[in-house]
């Protein structure tokens, strides 16, 4: 590989931090720039950390200067706020000299639920992209598994995982995973102009808590909820926006937006890890 210089926003979470240990782990000839909106919550990367609000242009472009490619983290407003944001950062990029961009977007259902219109601000991003000028590669990430795993004290305690995924399947992945696949799509000119569905096999939520025992020595239950019953728990929970949007991001997997073939292998290099594989190393106690 020719060495390059490669900047990845949202360094300070956790999925932007996961892509920079691939990339130098990928190649540690690769110059790496982290772009952060509060750089000092990205100490500790051994990177050049430079100021990475997506609202300030200015800043954006002189943070891009001498960066050939740029990795760009989905922001996590509103979507008509981050449609906006994505298109100042990918301004900044191509008056910075950027000559290349990769996308994390998302997958989930486009129309009829209360993720769409965060899908739709994706894939209006995805447009912009692909018309920027600039070389590209898109994402589309599955679901976190890793939420699931955090949340072991929550479900023994109501001993049960309930939601209205109801028996359909969800390709899950984890950050680890999705940032091996991005260092690749990053530094090989191969994945250029290519959209990539990034997830491993599909399972349903009793699968996932079959997994969860066997990891935790638990013996959770899945319980299936109607959308409005786990709608209103949700809300309950997590306030109107955040609860609605949880609740149609597992209206999605019910109707089956999320059971789709994944591109992991071909955008990776090598075959998405296997679910007994990742949950046998996790910890065997609660």
């Amino acid at each position: 590989m020719d060495a390059m210089t490669i900047a990845v926003t949202a360094v300070s979470g956790q999925l932007g931090r996961s892509i920079v240990g691939a990339i130098a782990r990928l190649d540690p000839a690769q110059t790496i720039v982290g772009l952060a909106r509060t750089p000092e919550r990205a100490d500790g990367l051994g990177i050049d950390v430079r100021p990475g609000d997506y609202s300030d242009i200015d800043r954006l472009s002189r943070s891009l200067q001498g960066v050939e490619t740029l990795l760009l983290v989905s922001g996590n407003e509103q979507p008509e706020k981050r449609v906006r944001q994505h298109r100042n950062v990918l301004d900044a990029a191509r008056a910075a000299g950027v000559t290349k961009v990769v996308y994390t977007s998302v997958q989930g259902a486009e129309e009829g639920t209360a993720f769409s219109p965060v899908v739709q601000s994706n894939r209006q991003t995805e447009a912009d992209v692909r018309d920027s000028g600039m070389d590209w590669a898109i994402g589309r990430n599955g679901i976190y598994i890793e939420p699931d795993v955090e949340s072991i004290d929550a479900y023994v305690a109501a001993g049960e995982v309930a939601n209205c995924a109801g028996s359909a399947r969800c390709g899950y992945t984890t950050r680890s995973e999705l940032a091996e696949a991005y260092a690749q799509m990053l530094v090989q000119p191969a994945h250029n102009q290519r959209t990539y569905m990034l997830h491993g096999e599909p399972i349903t939520q009793a699968q996932l808590v079959a997994h969860l025992n066997s990891a935790f020595g638990t013996q959770l239950v899945y319980r299936s909820m109607t959308v409005e019953e786990y709608r209103e728990d949700r809300v309950a929970a997590l306030g109107g926006f955040m609860g609605s949007v949880i609740a149609g991001i597992y209206e999605g997997i019910r109707t089956g937006a999320h059971d789709q073939p994944s591109d992991f292998a071909e955008a990776a290099g090598r075959p998405h890890h296997g679910w007994d594989d990742y949950f046998s190393a996790r910890p065997s106690a609660v």
